[in-house]
């Protein structure tokens, strides 16, 4: 377990074979507060599928997480090594706080000492335009994206990874994963303000992904690697020895 603190809050990089029920329960709550349908089997069913958690954490009290599956896997014989990024969720009073990114920045740079093999890739899924916005915040190139084109390679890769953990659920053709019983953001965190539907990267995300509100989640991808930060990634990544 790893302790990372940021400000006022703190967090914490856990294996999920050392969640406690306490700490399962609390994310189970969290999560249920700003998500329809989520069922305590539904979360812990999903919850068992990854192998480790980052919780953030104020005054010891829950108010962010992300869960992580890291795994190694290959395409056309190439090594891959790959994080996807489950339920995530922060409570609107932390969106301000640096902590999330930074300390998920900090975790995965750890991780990669584990999972050396090949390019390092975020696999992330999302019905969350804020979510969504931290791609292009962060990595200088990451797909879809609105004012380029998904490279044929980096698409392939998408499709065979999406497939590969989503099989059927997963819609090549738009690049969306429909779950059969999906998470729907609460009404007042899935709304696109006024104003922010402005911003192009969020309106190409309404326009890839029409049925976000719905719980559809767009499949999107990057390569976790310092060459590919952004100059508000390296900011976020200067005290981070392993980058």
């Amino acid at each position: 377990m790893s302790h990372l603190t940021v400000s006022a809050t703190a967090a914490r990089l856990v294996s999920c074979a050392q969640l406690t029920r306490a700490d399962l329960s609390r994310m189970h709550h969290l999560l249920s507060e700003h998500f329809d349908r989520v069922t305590s089997e539904q979360f812990q069913r999903d919850t068992a599928e990854k192998n480790w958690v980052l919780l953030i954490e104020r005054s010891e009290r829950l108010v962010g997480f992300s869960t992580i599956l890291a795994y190694e896997t290959s395409f056309d014989g190439e090594p891959y090594s790959v994080i996807y990024s489950g339920d995530t969720i922060v409570a609107p009073e932390a969106w301000n706080a640096p902590t999330l990114p930074r300390a998920w920045i900090e975790s995965i740079a750890k991780l990669r000492e584990s999972y050396p093999r090949g390019p390092f890739l975020w696999m992330l899924i999302t019905s969350g335009f804020r979510t969504y916005r931290f791609l292009p915040l962060f990595w200088r190139d990451s797909y879809p994206r609105f004012d380029l084109s998904t490279p044929p390679g980096c698409q392939q890769l998408i499709d065979r990874l999406a497939a590969e953990r989503f099989g059927r659920q997963y819609d090549p053709a738009t690049g969306v994963v429909r779950f059969k019983n999906p998470q729907r953001l609460r009404r007042a965190l899935v709304e696109i303000p006024v104003g922010r539907i402005e911003d192009p990267h969020v309106a190409f995300f309404a326009a890839r992904n029409p049925g976000y509100a719905a719980g559809d989640e767009l499949v999107c991808l990057t390569e976790l690697a310092p060459s590919n930060l952004t100059a508000a990634g390296r900011r976020m990544t200067e005290a981070i020895p392993q980058w």
